[in-house]
């Protein structure tokens, strides 16, 4: 029996994002007519920094607007040079990163002003990077109990939930030891091909 799963569209999600992402017999829903919550994986993503847990923040235009469908990031801090550059940094010695450099720089490539759009583009990308295709739809009106599995709240950035996923090698391990559920960046860059099954032993 397929279910339905409501998901938030984060940027760069976590690596537990993609795990209910991905799980067979499921249909999958992204929301766009919430209102969009600040400080939430929407506008942010976390990888491992030289320094341990690093996140990256999309500065959004306060333009009123209040839908997720209709935010709009703002390019006056030059978000998207300062991201790569970050993630390159924390990166580029990691066993898999050459691999994917360039499909993951035109992640970054400037234009696209819409938040949900961008958020959707970098979807699109990890997919291909991991040779998936899950289709998606995304929601066409905002409803507070929704015909669906409700995964809106369920992952968050400001706390994040210890999971106890199993261990795997990261760049800076020897300095501050294995951080679980970053942005499934971390996994791609360490794990390379074996991202998936990583993904799918979660249960």
């Amino acid at each position: 029996m397929t279910t339905k799963i409501l998901l938030p569209a984060f940027y760069l999600p976590p690596v537990s994002w993609f795990a209910a992402f991905l799980k067979e017999d499921r249909d999958v829903i992204l929301e766009q007519y919430e209102h969009f919550p600040k400080q939430t994986y929407r506008s942010r993503t976390c990888i491992y920094g030289a320094n341990g847990r690093l996140s990256l923040f999309i500065p959004i235009r306060h333009n009123g607007e209040r839908a997720l469908k209709d935010i709009e990031v703002s390019d006056r801090e030059n978000w998207r040079k300062l991201h790569w550059k970050s993630i390159k940094t924390a990166y580029q010695s990691s066993p898999y990163f050459e691999f994917y450099e360039d499909q993951l720089e035109s992640i970054f490539e400037p234009g696209e002003k819409s938040l949900l759009k961008i958020n959707l583009k970098a979807l699109q990308t990890l997919q291909n990077i991991l040779k998936t295709d899950r289709q998606y739809t995304l929601t066409d009106e905002y409803l507070r109990l929704p015909d669906a599995e409700d995964y809106r709240d369920a992952f968050n950035a400001k706390k994040p939930e210890e999971r106890g996923y199993p261990e795997y090698y990261q760049t800076f391990t020897n300095k501050y030891g294995f951080i679980e559920d970053l942005s499934i960046l971390d996994l791609i860059c360490n794990k390379g091909p074996e991202t998936l099954t990583y993904i799918r032993n979660l249960g």
